[in-house]
Parts: C-alpha cells; sequence; structure tokens
C-alpha cells in the first residue's frame, strides 16, 4: 500500500484486558480494521460485543492498571501505542475526537453549557476567554443550537436530550479533529431527533472532511449512514463489508439474527424475530465459536474450533465455519 492510498487509520490485532477479582477479562479480542479519510464506519453489537470498550482504547482512555491493551494501532502509520501520554493528549481533540453515548450524563451539571464547549478550545489555542466564548457560539451555531449566544450561560439541565446532544457534538469539533468517533449518538432520543442527529453529523462530515467511526446497536441508523460496516460479538468481529453487502447478501448466522429482528413495514402482523439466549459474559467464553450457544445452524465444529475472519469476496469477510459450503442462510 502507498502512502498516497495508506488508511489514516490502521487498528491491527487490538486486544484489551481487565484484571478483576475473578480473574483476567478479555473484552476486545484481536481486532483489525481499517479507516480511510472522509469515510463513515459502521461498529455493531449488542451491549457487552466490545464496541466502546475497542474504541476507547484508541482514543487512549483505557488505564492500567486494571487495563491493558495489546496490538497496533497506526495514526497516518505511527504506532499511538508506542508514543508518549503527552503526545497522545496532544492527538485527542485535534485528531481523533469522541461523543460519548447518554450526553445528560456526559456534561457538568454544575457548569454552564458555554464554558464547557469553550475550554478545549481556549486551553489548546491559549486564547482568552472572550475569544474562547466567541468560538462557542460559532460551534454552538454550526451544530444548530438556536439563539446560541444568549443559551450559553444555561446548564444541561436546561437543554433538552437532542440539544445535549449537539452540545456534546460542538464540544468534539473546536479543534477540527480529522476522525469523529461516535458511540451510540441517537441512544435515549426519539425516532425525529434521531433523524436530525445523524443528519447533522453527515452534513458536518461533509463540510468538515472528517472521517466518522459510527458505534451502534440500531441498524436502521447504520443502513443509512455508513459505507462500511463491522458486526462484532463477544470481542471479536464476525462479520464486515460494504454495508449494502451485509444488508442484502449476510452471511454470519448473528449478522442474519440481527437484520431478522427489525421490524418490517412489509411484515405487519408477523411475529418478530428474537435470537435465542443472551451473550457470553466476557470471562467465561464457550470454546470454540462464541455465538454457537446461540446458533440454529451450527455443526459439530463450532463448538471446539474458533472460526477465523476470512474474505468471502473483494468487499465482505465472515468468520464461520458455515460460510461457503452453502449452509450458512
Amino acid at each position: 500500500m502507498t502512502a498516497a492510498t495508506a488508511p489514516l487509520l490502521d487498528v491491527r490485532d487490538l486486544r484489551v484486558r481487565f484484571d478483576t477479582p475473578h480473574g483476567e477479562v478479555l473484552a476486545v479480542d484481536g481486532v483489525s480494521w481499517v479507516l480511510s479519510a472522509g469515510e463513515t464506519l459502521g461498529i455493531i453489537g449488542e451491549s457487552g460485543s466490545g464496541k466502546s470498550v475497542g474504541v476507547e482504547a484508541i482514543m487512549g482512555l483505557i488505564k492500567s492498571p486494571p487495563g491493558h491493551v495489546s496490538g497496533e494501532i497506526l495514526f497516518e502509520g505511527r504506532d499511538i501505542l508506542t508514543i508518549s501520554e503527552r503526545q497522545r493528549r496532544a492527538l485527542r481533540g485535534e485528531e481523533l475526537a469522541m461523543v460519548f453515548q447518554d450526553a445528560m450524563s456526559a456534561l457538568n451539571p454544575s457548569l454552564t453549557v458555554g464554558s464547557q464547549v469553550s475550554e478545549v478550545y481556549r486551553l489548546r489555542r491559549h486564547c482568552s476567554q472572550q475569544d474562547a466564548r466567541n468560538k462557542a457560539v460559532e460551534l454552538m451555531d454550526r451544530v444548530r443550537i438556536p439563539s446560541a449566544r444568549t443559551r450559553l450561560n444555561n446548564y444541561p439541565h436546561e437543554f433538552s436530550g437532542g440539544m445535549c446532544q449537539r452540545v456534546m457534538i460542538a464540544t468534539a469539533l473546536a479543534l477540527e479533529p480529522r476522525i469523529l468517533i461516535a458511540d451510540e449518538p441517537t441512544t435515549a432520543l426519539d425516532v425525529t431527533v434521531q433523524r436530525q442527529i445523524m443528519a447533522l453529523l453527515s452534513d458536518l462530515q461533509r463540510e468538515m472532511g472528517m472521517a466518522l467511526v459510527l458505534i451502534t446497536h440500531d441498524l436502521g441508523v447504520v443502513a443509512e449512514a455508513v459505507d462500511r460496516a463491522m458486526v462484532m460479538y463477544a470481542g471479536t468481529i464476525v462479520e464486515a463489508g460494504n454495508v449494502e453487502v451485509l444488508f442484502d447478501n449476510p452471511s454470519h448466522p448473528y449478522t442474519q439474527g440481527l437484520l431478522q429482528s427489525m421490524p418490517r413495514i412489509d411484515a405487519r402482523g408477523d411475529r418478530l424475530y428474537a435470537i435465542g439466549g443472551a451473550p457470553p459474559a466476557a470471562g467465561r467464553l464457550p470454546p470454540g465459536c462464541a455465538f454457537h450457544p446461540r446458533c440454529e445452524r451450527r455443526v459439530a465444529e463450532c463448538a471446539s474450533v474458533r472460526p477465523v475472519l476470512l474474505p468471502i469476496s473483494d468487499i465482505q469477510r465472515s468468520a464461520c465455519h458455515l460460510t461457503g459450503t452453502g449452509n450458512a442462510k
């Protein structure tokens, strides 16, 4: 791969483990993916699949102990796991920024919205408080908060959930990062506000030329917003590829189950499909394929041999023993 085509972010064999009183827990196990400039990548999975922990490792938010991160995280070819904490802090905000889920909890209730939006810009750009407040107004205008200047002195509880999410996005964009990671940005918002937030992120991405990593369990959001998607289960990627192919021709039984569980307007009155059982606890994974106890198509090999994520086409990969046998569907 030449420098001109090298990915902006290249995650290789990422592992995140935690020391607990009950032993070591492997939350992310050998995950690899790439992100190009301007691209939108979706990371899909149930709670506990390792989605958020993986991106927190990329952001440098996993502290040791009890957390331990290994593998490679290459930003423009430089492994950010090997740089100093000071250099890592310099990357956060400037190059990589993250919008956390549940904005109402992420914002400090004792500080005004204006002070929270302006703080990062003032500290990093070494500007006056007035310049930082003007920047906060600009950012709040950019994320379409009405009457931004008059709302600088409001507190988070005076904003709706959707407006708090816009405040979080404005704060993340203060230093114009090249990669924005949005962790469940539409959680706990009503459907209309969800669409507004996703449209806002899409517009900001085009306007600023950012790459966007969207973490979600909402397949409808993924279908409309991303270029490529990867599906995680029990700390690993079980399927990845072009989003149209993933939705039109899913290969892994887990992906198929997720898609079948989506409500469909052309299937009114039908019983909604649900994947049986529950995801395994991170410290108690079964041998073989972690999904096999819940899989309706499991074979004997699934209980003893862990499948490897392999290409099944130029734009799709799957980790299933049935892939290519004609029995995966």
